[in-house]
């Protein structure tokens, strides 16, 4: 089997799996946004990917997305996956649609002060760190009603969701609670905010994305399972 079979194969895979979940669940589908993280696939791999239908593709370094962007036609839409430093925003904000990961103020500051110049209101998601681990991005779990309250003013940054990364184990349980917490927090949230609508929860990877639908995601970030 050739690159471009399996990567089809696989893709056909993955989307049987969204039904089938969904079908399990009680979700329409169309719910389950599949976003491809394209950080080690070649741009041909992605002109390929984008010939099947894909449209949405995550980059994690602002270099590689802005390289990518360049060879791809106007009708993809870029999502910023990757730790966002302030000093690279200036390079992702005018490509990204959504930015995955932010998870501090100075940051939300930064970006809306950009976007102030360039006459656009970014869309983000806010990062929790719910598995603990000192190795990962993200709110702590204490800290969420006070980021909002502040985050909240900024006007030309949208907050539509939320993002969390599970633990790499082979323990389900406490993946599924990860995901759970996620969307128990969004909900909290918005029955605190009448006006917040926090519609995305980018939950679920390659290992986990079943188990992440079964709690709500919105968004599966897929990368090894495609291309491997």
């Amino acid at each position: 089997m050739n690159e471009t079979d399996k990567i089809k194969n696989n893709l056909e895979k993955i989307k049987l799996n969204i039904e089938n979940t969904c079908r399990r669940t009680g979700r329409d589908a169309n719910s389950v946004k599949l976003l491809i993280v394209s950080k080690y696939a070649e741009v041909d791999q992605i002109k390929y990917l984008h010939s099947l239908g894909l449209r949405e593709f995550g980059e994690n370094r602002a270099e590689n997305l802005i390289m990518k962007s360049e060879e791809m036609k106007n009708d993809v839409i870029w999502h910023f996956i990757g730790h966002l430093q302030t000093n690279k925003i200036k390079k992702v904000v005018p490509i990204a649609d959504l930015i995955h990961s932010i998870d501090s103020i100075k940051t939300i500051a930064a970006i809306d002060s950009y976007c102030k110049n360039i006459n656009k209101v970014q869309k983000v998601l806010v990062e929790i760190n719910l598995s603990g681990e000192n190795t990962k991005y993200g709110l702590m779990i204490n800290d969420v009603n006070n980021f909002f309250k502040d985050a909240l003013k900024y006007n030309n940054v949208e907050i539509k969701g939320l993002m969390t990364m599970a633990p790499f184990t082979d323990d389900s349980e406490t993946v599924r609670k990860v995901f759970k917490n996620l969307r128990l927090i969004k909900e909290e949230l918005e029955a605190k905010d009448s006006f917040l609508n926090l519609k995305e929860l980018s939950m679920g990877m390659s290992n986990d994305y079943i188990t992440a639908i079964e709690e709500g995601s919105t968004i599966i970030r897929i990368g090894s399972a495609v291309f491997k």
